[in-house]
């Protein structure tokens, strides 16, 4: 048997799709150099339909404006495969993985992704297998109430990987209506609440998952450490024509791209005292700050090894006409219409702060 590999494990909660496309992205570039060992991202995204590589219009079965008032996004990918669903209750898996050397096949990189699967799923009761020529990851047999559990869509360039799984826990199975999942007709979606009659402890599973591909690719196994505590603060004033929204533009050294108050939290510091530090110290003025009861994760950036920041997103109400006086790291201030503001914020995690700050907290959760 060769050497064990170093698998290095995060554990991530929750990450806006995009943000989770550029940090696989920058882990990607830092596994090819070298920087970072093998590993296995845990992760559970906001409602949203990707289009992998092989996918067809038809496959969306739900109309635009069924997609937005469910609060569904759909993006376009680089992985393969057909049309996926991923949502809460759905645990993601993106390996990123050097397969250069002796590892370098791509069937059986796919294999072992399943092979990974099967192993976990066994430990917690479930007895899965593989359909010959459906990917994934079946309950049942074809012809015969034929039931996907995980899906599977994967990228590999220059032997890096990328995307990988998706293990239904315990998502809501409804919203697998909108989408003829994988291009499959004859089959149909289940999930361990399902097949169990209850939802397994998530970190349970993350955990079969963790042991069972430390088997499969024989690895030795660590985990990252926590990320970097952060928090922003969307500031709404009222406007002639709506709420407006603040937006601050970093300097070019910091990157010079336009974003909310935002920033990290200090030793001892709870969420919300970081939040209105933040905005005393960006803006020149102390505001009650509420909680949005939103966090994620995503990629601090600005080095060879990004980041991986946690942040928790809070509101606060900006009246009267003071001015905003910036602090050392933006050099302009802007207020916009909410429409602007998605615009020009280049993260996700912040577009999503800002509609959760201006609109009524009615709709789906994940808004």
């Amino acid at each position: 048997m060769s050497a064990a590999r170093a698998l290095r494990v995060h554990r991530l909660g929750r990450v806006e799709y995009e943000d989770g496309l550029l940090l696989q992205a920058q882990l990607a570039r830092a596994r090819k150099s070298g920087a970072v060992p093998d590993l296995l991202l845990l992760l559970e995204h906001p409602p949203v339909i990707t289009l992998g590589r092989g996918a067809r219009p038809g496959h969306v079965l739900a109309a635009p404006e069924v997609l937005a008032r469910r609060g569904v996004t759909v993006h376009e990918t680089d992985r393969g495969g057909d049309v996926t669903y991923h949502g809460p209750g759905q645990l993601v898996g993106y390996p990123i993985l050097d397969l250069s050397g002796p590892r370098a096949d791509v069937r059986a990189y796919v294999r072992s992704v399943e092979e990974g699967l099967l192993r976990a799923l066994a430990t917690l009761g479930v007895r899965a297998g593989r359909i010959a020529r459906w990917p994934g990851v079946w309950l049942g047999e074809e012809g015969r109430d034929a039931r996907k559990v995980a899906a599977i869509g994967v990228h590999i360039a220059r032997w890096i990987t990328t995307h990988g799984f998706a293990l239904n826990v315990a998502p809501a199975l409804e919203d697998f209506s909108l989408i003829l999942p994988c291009g499959i007709e004859e089959a149909g979606v289940t999930s361990l609440e399902a097949e169990l009659g209850r939802a397994p402890a998530w970190d349970a599973v993350e955990a079969a998952l963790v042991r069972a591909y430390a088997e499969v690719w024989e690895s030795e196994v660590s985990e990252a450490g926590p990320p970097e505590r952060t928090v922003s603060v969307a500031v709404t004033r009222a406007g002639g024509d709506g709420s407006e929204v603040l937006l601050l533009h970093r300097t070019p050294e910091r990157g010079g791209f336009w974003q909310l108050v935002t920033g990290r939290r200090e030793p001892g510091e709870t969420a919300a005292g970081a939040a209105a530090r933040e905005l005393e110290e960006e803006t020149g003025r102390r505001l009650e700050v509420r909680p949005l009861d939103y966090r994620h994760a995503f990629a601090l950036g600005g080095s060879e090894v990004p980041v991986v920041a946690e942040e928790e997103a809070f509101a606060a109400a900006w009246e009267g006409d003071a001015p905003v006086r910036l602090g050392p790291e933006h050099d302009a201030a802007a207020w916009t219409s909410v429409e602007a503001a998605l615009e020009r914020l280049p993260f996700a995690g912040l577009r999503r702060a800002v509609r959760r700050a201006t609109s009524p907290r009615t709709g789906p959760a994940w808004r």
